[in-house]
């Protein structure tokens, strides 16, 4: 029911959200505990609630008073009901809920304190009261990026931390950071693979098979099993090919630089082929395993590249094909992966619904129907679970007579496109967007989050980025995408092509000329190349809506792009995100983006750039407020030239090795709220000049191993809520200013971090002190961690 409080919007958005907590809570063990306190805050908040109608009504109050702050108490009741549709398994999902809905019931539990304080009686201090509390809740409740300090921020194994990058996939490092959290019927295709391959002396086996039914995640649990690494160690290598298959010698190339090898200008196929031998070679007479992932027929002469007669080299193949010569007598008999058996299809069924016992409110025979009909693939089951999790029996009932309309079970990939259409069909209009979005982006790779916030913050216009969040974890909860955890956040998609936006994709035979296109309606571009030199496309200076500009450079090397002068005509432009490339001089090439907000740059080269710096940003990019610097390892110092910005929000420079110390002139940045400076092993300190930032509410200074102390001027910053100082080992003291930060509640820290703290300021009990467990894990990173 909905409770009655005098028929008022906000009464009944109260009630909504009410409801939900209770019927959620009688049905979902995990969030038991939270959801009873929650709902004994709630019951304490509703004669106030009560109240505030009350004084609203006498004084006529402008709609907008409520109507916002009855949104915020619909979000609230959004955020409980995607409780019922978590696996237990999802560890990011699980943790990032739990910790909303503690901000969610401190925020209402500090509205009953000021409402109590108040006494709710004064009509005009109601007025204010209304305003207080509904931008109290818009910060608390909203889904930003910092998701429990997840989304680029907070501790090491609380924050998810920067973008994946996206490259073409080598080595272990890309897909075999970790598996799912259930995996089921590969102990018997797992235990062929090994016979095949390693006990028999052949050098090369194909693993095929239909799209979607494990083949990626076999080889992924075969590189992972105890017996290969012990035979292989380190030098085991997995490529991606899929069907835009990188070229020899960006494989080649990738191989050297993740050996550590200097990597070679690779002209043709020809000369690739002998550098990939000598390789080989040098890393003989060690046992090396080679695994070429999504193998397409079109693909076969790539693999017979990487065919070497070297002693114990052996190469693992996936393909949904047949591929034609590589069998007897010369190689393995190719293995073909079956689907799943009745029971692991029912258990793995049941894991993606979220039915979490056998005693579900979903009688046993319709859930039976439904895996027999979608047991094609693990792919489908997971799919079809995600629609179905946490939906009525009647919406069970509904899919279970469309699946009888049809065969008994579905023979065909095409008949399975089909029937996984029509639930893209089901989606809402925003969630069948996105999902439909991801198609702007190569198969096969993991997609930057930020990138995707950029995308869809300025495309479908959403007030905030956390909005944008909201749609990744409906996609995740739906299993249309895995949200993957690592030492950061990435984005791991299902192949599904379809592009709103205009996307661009090319390889190192791209000559740079562009057909004269007219696209003056576009808001996004997202350019994807795989070469060392490139140019923006003469059409961009024509693109006057183009508010997103994201390039990605899929190659080895830094790419040189030129015709970065076209984007001074762009006046709509709003964010711009780029990825391993060569940033020129500003001095050099003066382009001045009046409207630009936010620029991101993802292992780019700019030490040169920035050196030789000698404008000032506020020159060309006057209305900058946000500016990320991540993995870029030749950032020596940041110009002080970048320090005039008064438009300036958040500064964020993460995992620059190099970057040893910050220009005094930071302390001119007076609008600064957040400041992030994780993982910058060689800073050694921080200016005292940062007093001046009286505007700062987060400072990150999380893995920055070489601070030894912070200057007495941190004291001053007065509106300081949250400090992470997560491994900061040199860090001996700290100052008895730091006493002074009244607005500070939250300390992100280690042990060492918490026993300084507490010897220093044994008085500040009031600081909220969370500690991190350091799971250092570079296997994401290209050119980091081997199996």
């Amino acid at each position: 029911m909905v409770l009655d409080f005098g028929g008022a919007a906000l009464g009944a958005a109260f009630g909504a959200l009410f409801d939900v907590v209770i019927e959620i809570k009688n049905k979902n063990l995990m969030f038991k505990p939270i959801l009873k306190k929650l709902k004994s805050t709630l019951e304490s908040l509703k004669p106030l609630i009560t109240v505030i109608e009350k004084y609203n009504k006498k004084l006529d109050l402008p709609e907008g008073e409520t109507t916002d702050f009855k949104l915020e108490m619909k979000k609230g009741e959004e955020l409980v009901r995607k409780c019922s549709k978590v696996n237990k398994f999802n560890i990011f999902i699980k943790s990032y809920l739990a910790g909303k809905l503690t901000e969610l019931d401190d925020t209402l539990r500090r509205l009953i304190e000021i409402l109590e304080a108040q006494g709710v009686r004064d009509g005009k201090e109601n007025l204010t009261l209304t305003r207080e509390i509904r931008l109290d809740l818009k910060e608390n409740l909203r889904l930003t990026r910092e998701i429990h300090s997840k989304v680029d921020g907070g501790g090491s194994n609380n924050g998810l931390v920067h973008n994946q990058i996206n490259v073409p996939a080598i080595s272990s490092c890309d897909v075999l950071d970790q598996l799912p959290s259930l995996t089921v019927g590969l102990e018997k295709p797992l235990k062929e693979l090994k016979m095949r391959l390693l006990n028999n002396g052949a050098p090369l086996l194909v693993v095929n098979g239909r799209g979607g039914v494990g083949k990626t995640l076999l080889a992924r649990r075969f590189c992972l099993d105890d017996e290969v690494k012990e035979k292989f160690k380190s030098n085991i290598f997995f490529v991606v090919v899929s069907k835009t298959q990188p070229t020899v010698s960006s494989i080649v190339q990738r191989l050297h630089k993740h050996t550590g090898n200097e990597v070679p200008d690779l002209p043709d196929e020809a000369v690739a082929v002998r550098y990939l031998k000598q390789l080989l070679n040098k890393l003989s007479p060690s046992p090396i395993l080679l695994v070429l992932d999504d193998v397409w027929p079109g693909s076969v002469s790539l693999v017979q590249n990487f065919v070497v007669q070297i002693p114990e080299y052996k190469i693992l193949v996936t393909s949904r094909s047949q591929l034609p010569g590589f069998g007897p007598p010369d190689f393995a008999p190719p293995y073909h992966l079956e689907p799943l058996n009745d029971g692991d299809a029912m258990t793995l069924f049941r894991f993606w619904a979220c039915l979490e016992d056998w005693s579900s409110h979903i009688p046993y025979d319709i859930v039976k129907k439904i895996v027999d009909h979608y047991n094609v693939s693990p792919l489908a089951l997971k799919i079809v679970a995600g629609s179905l999790s946490g939906q009525p029996t009647e919406i069970w009932r509904r899919r279970l007579k469309e699946c009888s309309n049809g065969s008994p079970t579905l023979s065909s990939e095409t008949e399975l496109d089909t029937h996984l259409q029509s639930y893209l069909d089901d989606l809402k209009i925003s969630e069948k967007e996105c999902f439909m979005d991801l198609g702007s982006f190569p198969e096969d790779q993991r997609i930057s989050v930020v990138s995707l916030i950029d995308m869809w913050t300025e495309f479908y216009e959403l007030e905030e980025d956390g909005d944008a969040v909201i749609n990744l974890i409906d996609l995740d909860l739906r299993n249309l995408a895995n949200l993957v955890v690592t030492s950061h956040l990435t984005f791991t998609l299902f192949p599904y092509i379809s592009t709103p936006y205009m996307i661009f994709l090319s390889d190192e035979t791209f000559s740079s000329k562009w057909f004269d296109m007219q696209l003056p309606e576009a808001k996004i571009l997202v350019l994807n190349f795989r070469t060392k030199d490139y140019a923006l496309p003469k059409f961009l200076e024509n693109m006057s809506q183009l508010k997103v500009l994201i390039v990605t450079n899929y190659s080895s090397f830094h790419a040189e792009v030129g015709n970065f002068q076209l984007l001074g005509s762009l006046n709509n432009m709003k964010r711009i995100r780029l990825e391993r490339i060569s940033i020129p001089t500003p001095s050099k090439t003066p382009v001045k983006l009046e409207n630009l907000q936010k620029i991101s740059l993802f292992m780019c080269s700019i030490g040169d750039a920035f050196s030789n710096c000698s404008i000032k940003l506020s020159e060309f990019l006057p209305n900058l407020k946000e500016m990320n610097i991540d993995f870029c390892d030749d950032l020596v110092k940041l110009p002080v030239q970048f320090c005039d910005s008064n438009c300036m929000k958040k500064l964020s420079i993460t995992y620059c090795p190099k970057l040893s110390e910050l220009p005094d002139g930071i302390g001119d940045m007076v609008n600064l709220e957040v400041l992030r400076l994780r993982s910058c092993i060689r800073l050694q300190g921080l200016p005292g000049s940062i007093g001046n930032l009286s505007n700062l509410t987060f400072l990150d200074i999380c893995d920055c191993v070489s601070i030894e102390n912070l200057p007495d001027r941190v004291g001053e910053l007065h509106n300081l809520r949250k400090l992470n100082m997560t491994n900061c080992s040199k860090l001996q003291d700290l100052p008895e200013s730091l006493k002074e930060l009244e607005q500070l509640k939250v300390l992100i820290c280690d042990d060492n971090g918490k026993q300084l703290w507490e010897s220093s300021l044994p008085h500040r009990n009031d600081v909220d002190i969370r500690l991190t467990i350091k799971d250092i894990n570079l296997n994401w990173m290209p050119g980091f961690g081997q199996l």
